[in-house]
C-alpha cells in the first residue's frame, strides 16, 4: 500500500494485513527474511520490514489511534482514512482579515460559506443549466406571471406600428359607432330621470333601470365586436412576437381574416351558455314567485343570481384559452372549447389570477386616460361638471365626442394587454403540457435546441 501524505501515521509505514499500532510479539532474529511465522495464518502472509515501536504517540488529529485489542486472525484492515482537508477541491479558500473568506461576505465575524461558488471553489465549474433561448418576447419555457405580462408589454413595444395601427383602426371604427348610437337614437329614446329623483315611484325607477339597461346593451355589444376584431388580428401579432418574427398588418389580418367569423360565432355561443345558466339559475325562484310566495322567490332569486355569478365566471375562464386555440390552430368552434377545457385543467385558479391582474392593470391604466378627457367633456358642456352624478342631465355631442377620443386611446391600451396575456398563457399552457417550446423553436430557426443531455432542456 502506498502511502499518501495527510493521511498516514508517522514513522514507518504499516504492513499490509495488520492494523497500525497494534502490539507484536518478538520475532526470531535468525528467521530468514520472507519466511512465514508459524502461527501467523493465511496464504503467503508477510511480515513487516520494519517492527513497529513499542511506544507510540498520541493520537492526534488526522491520526490512526490503537485498537483496543488484538486484531482478529484472517480479518480484513479496515480502508484508510479520508485525508484531511487541504487546499485542494473542495474547500475553503484561506481566510482573510476579519475570517472572511473570499466570495463571502466580509467584515469581522463573517466566516460561513465564503468561497462557494467563488472563482476556484467548490461548484466553479458549474454554473446551473443553460439559459432559455428566447427568440422573441418571452423565453422558451414555462412562464411566470411577471414574464407573461411583460410579453405582452414587449410585443406593444417592439410591434408598436403594427399593434397601434391595429388597435387605433378598431377602436375608432368602434367608438364612431357607439358616438352615433348615442346621440342619435339613445338620448332621444331613453328616459333615465327617474334613477335621481327621490320621489319617484317604483314602477318608474324600474322603467328607468330598463331603459337603461337597454341603452347600455347596444353599447356593450358594439364594443364586444370591436374587441372580438381587435384580439383576432392581435393574436396573430403576438404568435410572431414570440417568434421573434416581423409582421405587418396586412400580414396580421391575411392570417386573421380565415377565423374570424368563427371567432364571433364562439363568442355569441359563449353568450347563449352565459344566459342559460343565469336563466337556470333564476327559474326556481322566477316560478316560487309566480306561484304567490313572493318573500320565498326572492331569497330564490338573491341565491340564483349568486350561484349563476360564481357558475359563469368558472365556465368563461375554463373556456377562455378557446380564442387563441381558433385562431392559431385553425380548429372549429366545438374543438377551440375542448382545447381550451384541456389546456385549462387543473390551472383554473392561475389562469383566474393571471387574467384578472391583467385586467385590473390594463383598466386602472386605461381610466387614467378616459377620466381626465371625461372631466373635460363635461366641463365644456352646458351641465358642467357637477352635473356628472346627475342623471337627467344631456350634455350632448361636445361631451360625447371628447369622452369618446378618450376611450379610443383607453381601449388602445386595453386591446393589446388583454389580448396578449391571453395569447401568451395560451402559450404557456401548451408549453407546459405539450413541450410546445421544441415547436416554437424549430419554427423561430433554432438549431439543435431540446438535443442536448436530459434535464437541460427549457421548461423540463
Amino acid at each position: 500500500m502506498k502511502d499518501t501524505p495527510g493521511w498516514a501515521s508517522p514513522g514507518s509505514a504499516p504492513s499490509d494485513g495488520q492494523e497500525p499500532g497494534a502490539s507484536h510479539p518478538a520475532e526470531p532474529t535468525d528467521r530468514p527474511v520472507g519466511a512465514q511465522p508459524a502461527d501467523q495464518p493465511g496464504p503467503n502472509p508477510q511480515s513487516p520490514g520494519t517492527k513497529w515501536s513499542e511506544e507510540q504517540p498520541p493520537p492526534g488529529p488526522g491520526q490512526w489511534s490503537a485498537p483496543a485489542g488484538p486484531p482478529n486472525p484472517g480479518q480484513t484492515p479496515p480502508p484508510p482514512p479520508p485525508p484531511p482537508p487541504g487546499p485542494g477541491w473542495g474547500t475553503h479558500p484561506p481566510a482573510g482579515p476579519g475570517g472572511a473568506y473570499p466570495g463571502g461576505p466580509t467584515g469581522p465575524g463573517q466566516g460561513g460559506y465564503g468561497g462557494w461558488g467563488a472563482p476556484g471553489g467548490w461548484g466553479a465549474g458549474w454554473g446551473g443549466p443553460p439559459p432559455a433561448a428566447k427568440p422573441g418576447v418571452i423565453p422558451l419555457r414555462p412562464l411566470a406571471v411577471g414574464e407573461i405580462l411583460d410579453g405582452a408589454v414587449a410585443t406593444m413595444r417592439t410591434y408598436w406600428r403594427t399593434v397601434l395601427g391595429i388597435s387605433l383602426t378598431v377602436a375608432v371604427i368602434t367608438q364612431v359607432f357607439v358616438v352615433l348610437l348615442q346621440g342619435l337614437i339613445l338620448d332621444a329614446t331613453t328616459d333615465t330621470n327617474a334613477l335621481g329623483d327621490p320621489s319617484a315611484t317604483a314602477d318608474e325607477q324600474l322603467s328607468a333601470m330598463g331603459d337603461a339597461m337597454r341603452a347600455s346593451g347596444p353599447v356593450l355589444l358594439i364594443t364586444l365586436i370591436g374587441t372580438i376584431t381587435a384580439t383576432a388580428l392581435l393574436t396573430a401579432v403576438t404568435s410572431r412576437a414570440v417568434l421573434g418574427k416581423p409582421v405587418t398588418l396586412r400580414e396580421a389580418w391575411r392570417d386573421a381574416r380565415p377565423q374570424v367569423l368563427k371567432l364571433f360565432g364562439l363568442i355569441f355561443l359563449l353568450m347563449l351558455i352565459a344566459a342559460a345558466i343565469v336563466l337556470a339559475c333564476l327559474l326556481p325562484g322566477i316560478l316560487v314567485s309566480a306561484a304567490g310566495s313572493s318573500d320565498a322567490g326572492a331569497a330564490l332569486k338573491a341565491f340564483g343570481i349568486l350561484g349563476s355569478i360564481v357558475l359563469v365566471l368558472w365556465l368563461l375562464i375554463r373556456l377562455s384559452l378557446a380564442s387563441p386555440a381558433l385562431m392559431l390552430e385553425k380548429q372549429s368552434i366545438k374543438k377551440a372549447l375542448g382545447r381550451s377545457a384541456k389546456l385549462t385543467r387543473g390551472s383554473w385558479w392561475r389562469v383566474f389570477g393571471i387574467q384578472l391582474l391583467a385586467l385590473i392593470i390594463a383598466n386602472v391604466v386605461a381610466m387614467i386616460v378616459v377620466v381626465p378627457f371625461a372631466l373635460l367633456g363635461a366641463a365644456v358642456s352646458d351641465g358642467g361638471i357637477s352635473g356628472m352624478v346627475d342623471a337627467s342631465s344631456d350634455y350632448g355631442w361636445t361631451y360625447l365626442i371628447i369622452s369618446g377620443i378618450g376611450s379610443v386611446i383607453g381601449s388602445m391600451i386595453t386591446f393589446p394587454i388583454s389580448a396578449g396575456v391571453t395569447v401568451l398563457l395560451y402559450v404557456d399552457q401548451r408549453i407546459r403540457r405539450e413541450a410546445l417550446d421544441l415547436d416554437l423553436a424549430r419554427a423561430a430557426g433554432l438549431q439543435d435546441y431540446g438535443t442536448s443531455a436530459p434535464g437541460t432542456t427549457p421548461g423540463s
